[in-house]
């Protein structure tokens, strides 16, 4: 069976990221382990980064990162191992200190709805204290965004 995703956000700019389930990822069975979608996330806000031409290793190397404050994961349906997927991201909610990403991992040939997520990550500087998001990275935030404030 074959679901189309619904985005409930409306993203202005979402960047796509495929790829194949490696056999690490997966249990015995060959289904994808739960706390392996937390490192699909990630590889889709690292993606929809260099993207939108604001690569994080350069947010990092100016002293700066987006520790992740809150995680939520909806498993849908199995991913299995050799299976391509793509993850869908987009920014959901731009604030001054904070950035809220949504994403849908899809069975990249069947459009089968897998998974959706938010993260939430909050700004800090290299000393770990909150702090505003630099400014060009805010920038290209807010411009990718549905809602901002």
């Amino acid at each position: 069976m074959t679901t189309t995703p619904i985005s409930l956000d409306n993203p202005r700019h979402m960047v796509e990221t495929s790829f194949r389930v490696r056999f690490a990822e997966t249990d015995a069975m060959g289904v994808v382990h739960h706390a392996a979608y937390v490192v699909y996330l990630e590889e889709g806000r690292s993606e929809f980064s260099r993207q939108r031409g604001t690569p994080y290793a350069e947010l990092e190397n100016s002293g700066f990162s987006l520790a992740v404050s809150e995680i939520n994961l909806r498993y849908l349906a199995p991913a299995r191992y050799d299976q391509m997927m793509t993850v869908r991201t987009w920014v959901k909610e731009v604030r001054s200190r904070a950035v809220t990403f949504a994403y849908e991992i899809v069975d990249a040939a069947t459009g089968q709805l897998l998974v959706t997520a938010t993260t939430k990550h909050i700004c800090v500087d290299r000393a770990g204290q909150v702090c505003h998001i630099p400014a060009r990275w805010a920038r290209g935030l807010q411009e990718a965004s549905y809602s901002q404030s």
